[in-house]
């Protein structure tokens, strides 16, 4: 039996103001259920700026509790809309702990679980080793009303081992908030050839465990408040793929969009019986994955 859900992700472009962005993000919700979405994934760090261009130490006024008031909002709308919400805040653990959070607002309006952000990148202009304290809940899908949610952030969507573990954990969607772009000064090949990357990596952990994958980023140009790069310009394309890697849903790379998409959550027991993957691993010749390098 077929069981579908309508999910949907909202890529948008973001301003100082963070009150203007969760008004933007809550309109965005209500519409997405509107057109029938039961999940509905927000970009990484949505509230704001993508603060970790720079090493700020007034950026961490940001950070908020979880639960706080981000979830408080969030999950009063999730309960009234009676959706699933993705959502990913900078979350404030403790003093001088802080961490890139994503928190699940189930369909009764309550917290259904939250995954902090495993994999930590420090690039220029993209510094959350700064900000960010590895996340420490293991890669643990999350229970919801509509499935268990493979949920993890940006960097990991690099990391086949993280896919893999969730998939091996029981994820029936792998799903991956998301603040990814460009460098303006790239040559315009180079920028073709990282994002063709980004979506071959992600359509390949699909692939490779059988389960659907929801990607959403952010778009439009944010400038370095230090000035020293010319800022980052978000490449948008938000994607949807079925369990083989099709492609379901792929959001254009300027605009604000409710990129929707059907999804067959039965599906990928078919796939997985076809192409039996976890069937065959070797795990008993799979010790060196524990090595940094094999010298």
């Amino acid at each position: 039996m077929s069981r579908t859900i309508k999910a949907a992700l909202l890529q948008h472009g973001n301003s100082a103001d963070i009150n203007h962005n969760l008004d933007k993000t809550i309109q965005g919700i209500k519409d997405a259920a509107q057109q029938g979405a039961k999940l509905v994934v927000l970009q990484e760090l949505h509230r704001s700026l993508y603060f970790c261009q720079t090493e700020d130490v007034n950026c961490f006024d940001l950070a908020e509790p979880i639960p706080g008031p981000s979830t408080e909002a969030l999950g009063k709308l999730a309960k009234e809309l009676n959706v699933v919400i993705v959502a990913s805040l900078f979350e404030k653990r403790a003093v001088g702990l802080y961490h890139n959070t994503a928190v699940v607002l189930d369909t009764d309006g309550q917290i259904a679980g939250t995954y902090r952000k495993m994999h930590i990148p420090d690039d220029p202009g993209f510094y959350e080793k700064f900000y960010f304290t590895p996340g420490d809940l293991g890669f643990q899908p999350i229970q919801t009303s509509i499935g268990k949610l493979g949920v993890l952030v940006c960097w990991d969507q690099w990391f086949p081992e993280a896919a893999r573990l969730m998939a091996m954990a029981g994820a029936e969607l792998l799903i991956y908030p998301t603040a990814i772009g460009w460098d303006p000064r790239d040559a315009d090949d180079e920028q073709q050839r990282q994002l063709d990357a980004w979506v071959i990596v992600q359509r390949a952990h699909a692939v490779a465990n059988g389960v659907p994958v929801l990607s959403c980023n952010r778009v439009g140009h944010e400038a370095d408040p230090s000035d020293v790069s010319e800022g980052i310009r978000f490449w948008g394309n938000s994607f949807i793929t079925g369990p083989q890697g099709e492609v379901l849903a792929h959001a254009n790379a300027n605009e604000d969009e409710i990129l929707l998409a059907d999804i067959d959550m039965q599906r990928s027991e078919n796939v997985r019986r076809i192409w039996p993957y976890l069937r065959d691993r070797r795990v008993d010749n799979y010790q060196d994955l524990t090595k940094i390098y094999r010298d």
